[in-house]
Parts: structure tokens; C-alpha cells; sequence
């Protein structure tokens, strides 16, 4: 589904509505607001600051007034603190954003710092704060920097529209990110599908830094099936890849990294596809953080006749189902998907019972048991869905719930089991229930 919107260039679109931006936009403690209802802001200026070690600061991606500090309704359906600023239009830059900066004349330290200054996340998705990324216990033990622009979700492609129109700033974050580790070598792993992305990046690279053509294979973005096709290391899910001697971040996360130390700008703005068959012109482009997702797709001509059954955040492997478009695109929203049809309400009319055909196994990426992990979760036998059957193992990527000819919903079942024995840990772990 990626020719949708291969062919479209990047480009940005700039809100004319109110931006609501949620303070929970990674991994971790969610940022403090330090701006108050009344207050004037601008473009790049700090609003929130990191709340403890693993979050991350928050900034302005418009100009205009503070209209309050207050709970909204963000992209996960919950409501959340965030803070509503009444658009000028204007898009006037804080003092000092886009100021020119040579990061060959910083220290490592001053590079960390300048990462953690910019409000650097995970792009990839799964918003872990970078400079806590880029620090491990032992730097001198990293091997491989990896960047990954893979982008094998379906319908996305504005990875690749990155790729080709900033290859030089993705090579610049990627190096600068080296420095960090004296004892590693650079990768970019790109699935062979992006021809032009592949020739833009080699063109960039020179000789330090080695493009990986990979096999257009879903789920080859992974993190796990990554690091494994481009280094040939495997390890357990409980591993980090700094364990192993890798590093991994998405190449718009060294986009990002670049633009914060050679232009002084904090992260605000990030790529998108809005895609689909329900929208009538499928774009790539750079959204500013707290756009409204309503405001998204009338850029992209509205939808089709009858409009979405289904919208998505992000692709219809690891994305999830939205309940409103009336929600803020975050840092980590890397897509929307509007689809004419409903697969869910499909696949639910044709479920059967399992069939025991073991198609979900061969497709596995981390070579589990999908039906029998499946039983073990219907007999809440949760012991032997972890210690025998390794489930925690599961990388939620979707495969054998698309494979799966009994229309079985095995991805979201594997979810809520996963979210249910970890609660049951923290529990124990906080003196509760045994």
C-alpha cells in the first residue's frame, strides 16, 4: 500500500488552528508544564521541562497564547495534561532557535546535552528518551550504531521521503552520534524497496558508514530483526541492544539530532504519511506537534465518499485504532491511516476456531508458539504463558493475527495478557497481591 503516497514529497504544513500539546509524549515521567494560561510563546520556546531521568522537555511548535493548562483527550483515547496554545499564524521563532552551531567543535558531554536540551525521543514509535539511550554503562562496549529506515509498516513512507531529501542531515546525526562511541562503526539498513532512499543514503555515507540493502520482509524494522540482519546478533526480548553492542535509532530521530546541534532546534515538528484508501490525497508531511489529526487529513483533501470505517494511528500492523480525529499528533505519530473498511469488524464476522494449521508459527519473528500461547491465555494458566511458552517474548508486530485464516485476534489477546502479568509484577513488587 506504500505507492499511495510514495511518489509525494515532503512537505510541512503549518496548523492555523489551536495546538494542543500533551506533556506525555514518550516513555517515562511526563513533563511539568512551566507555562501558565495567559502566557505568550513561540516557536521552539521550552513549555514543559523533563520530570526525572527517563522523560523528556516539551516545546512550542507555534506562536500565539497560552489558552490553558488542563486535561485533554490525546491520540491513546485517555485524557491527559496538555497545554492549549491559541495560534497566531505567525510562526515566530523563540531567541536563539535556528542559530548556526558546529557539533565537530563539541565534547561528547556537550553532545549528550544538546540532545537532552532539543527534547530528543525515539521517532521509530516507541518515544524513549534519546539521551537516555545514548548513555549506556559501558560506551566503550557499543559496536554498532544503527539507523533504521527499514519503514516496512505498510501504507508509511515518509521515512523514505526523509531519506531522500535529507540524506546528508541523517549521515551528520549518525556521526555525531558515533563520537559518543569510539569502538563502533556505523550502519543504515534500508529495505529494498526504497530505491531512491538506498542511492541517496550510499551517495551520503562515504566509506565509514556501511547501507544495508535488507529484504523487504515485514517486521525487518524491528528493532530485534534489525539488529540481527544487519550484525547477525540475536538475543532475548529481556536484553537491551546496549547488552549486545548496539545502539538503534530511526532516522528521523538523527534528522532530529542533526537539527538540534547545527541549528540550535529543539524537536517540535516531525514526519508523517496520512495515507489510505478512505483519503483523497495521501501525503508526507512535516506536522507540527499538536496538530489536530481532523485539521491533517482536510489538508490532505478530506476523505473519499462515505468516509473511514476505520482510522488509525500509525500503520494497520503496529498502529492502533483512534476513537476521534479531534486528538493532537505527538512527537511519536508517524501516521495516519483512514480506511474505507473496517478489517476488524470483517475479521470478526468470519472468526472460527483455531484450525491448528501452524501458520502463525512460521511467520513468528521470534520463533513462539502463537496457538498454544493463545490456549495457555484462555486458561489463564499465566504461568505457563511466560515460563514455558516464553510469551513476554512477543514483540506485538501482528503477523500471526494477519496470517491467521480463523480471523483470530492472537496479537491483541497476546496485549492484554502481557499488560495483565506485568501489572500482577508490579504489584508484587509494590507488596501487594502475591
Amino acid at each position: 500500500r506504500k505507492a499511495l503516497s510514495r511518489e509525494t514529497a515532503l512537505q510541512r504544513f503549518c496548523p492555523t488552528g489551536d495546538v494542543v500539546i500533551p506533556m506525555a509524549q514518550h516513555i517515562g515521567k511526563p513533563a511539568r508544564p512551566i507555562v501558565r494560561k495567559g502566557d505568550a510563546v513561540q516557536v521552539g520556546q521550552r513549555i514543559a521541562e523533563a520530570d526525572g531521568f527517563v522523560s523528556a522537555h516539551v516545546f512550542s511548535s507555534c506562536s500565539g497564547t497560552v489558552k490553558a493548562v488542563e486535561k485533554r483527550r490525546v491520540i491513546s483515547g485517555a485524557m491527559a495534561e496538555c497545554v492549549v496554545i491559541e495560534n497566531d499564524g505567525a510562526f515566530t521563532p523563540a531567541p536563539g532557535v535556528g542559530q548556526p552551531q558546529d557539533p565537530a567543535a563539541m565534547t561528547t558531554a556537550e553532545i549528550l546535552a544538546g540532545i537532552q536540551w532539543a527534547g530528543i525521543v525515539g521517532l521509530g514509535g516507541a518515544g524513549f528518551p534519546t539521551h537516555v539511550k545514548l548513555s549506556p554503562k559501558d560506551p566503550d562496549s557499543i559496536r554498532f550504531v544503527i539507523a533504521n529506515g527499514a519503514e516496512c509498516e505498510p501504507y508509511l513512507t515518509c521515512n523514505d521521503r526523509l531519506m531522500q531529501a535529507e540524506a546528508d542531515a541523517i549521515l551528520t546525526g549518525l556521526r555525531t552520534v558515533l563520537r559518543l562511541f569510539p569502538n563502533a562503526r556505523g550502519f543504515v539498513g534500508i529495505e529494498s524497496n526504497k530505491p531512491e532512499a538506498l542511492a541517496a543514503m550510499r551517495r551520503a555515507a562515504g566509506d565509514d558508514v556501511a547501507v544495508v540493502s535488507l529484504r523487504t520482509k515485514y517486521p525487518q524494522g524491528g528493532e530485534h530483526s534489525l539488529i540481527h540482519t544487519v550484525t547477525g546478533v540475536d538475543y532475548p526480548v529481556s536484553m537491551l541492544p546496549a547488552d549486545v553492542g548496539c545502539v538503534v535509532l530511526n532516522v528521523g530521530t538523527l534528522y532530529a539530532i542533526q537539527r538540534a546541534l547545527c541549528c540550535k532546534e529543539p524537536l517540535y515538528s516531525h514526519v508523517m504519511t496520512v495515507s489510505g484508501d478512505a483519503i483523497r490525497d495521501p501525503k508526507n508531511i512535516i506536522v507540527h506537534d499538536g496538530t489536530s489529526l481532523a485539521e491533517l487529513a482536510e489538508a490532505c483533501g478530506g476523505w473519499k465518499e462515505g468516509g473511514p470505517e476505520k482510522a488509525l494511528s500509525g500503520g494497520p500492523m503496529m498502529g492502533f485504532a483512534l476513537g476521534s480525529l479531534d486528538v493532537p499528533a505527538q512527537k511519536t505519530t508517524n501516521g495516519l491511516t483512514l480506511l474505507a473498511k473496517d478489517p476488524v469488524r470483517v475479521a470478526q464476522e468470519q472468526q472460527t476456531a483455531c484450525l491448528r494449521c501452524g501458520r502463525c508459527t512460521t511467520v513468528c519473528p521470534q520463533g513462539l508458539l502463537p496457538q498454544f500461547l493463545a490456549d495457555a491465555a484462555e486458561e489463564e494458566d499465566y504461568e505457563r504463558y511466560e515460563k514455558r511458552l516464553y510469551g513476554l517474548e512477543c514483540v506485538s508486530c501482528g503477523s500471526c493475527t494477519y496470517i491467521c485464516p480463523a480471523k483470530r485476534p492472537l496479537t491483541q489477546t497476546f496485549q492484554r495478557v502481557k499488560g495483565e502479568i506485568l501489572a500482577r509484577r508490579r504489584a508484587v513488587q509494590a507488596g501487594g497481591v502475591k
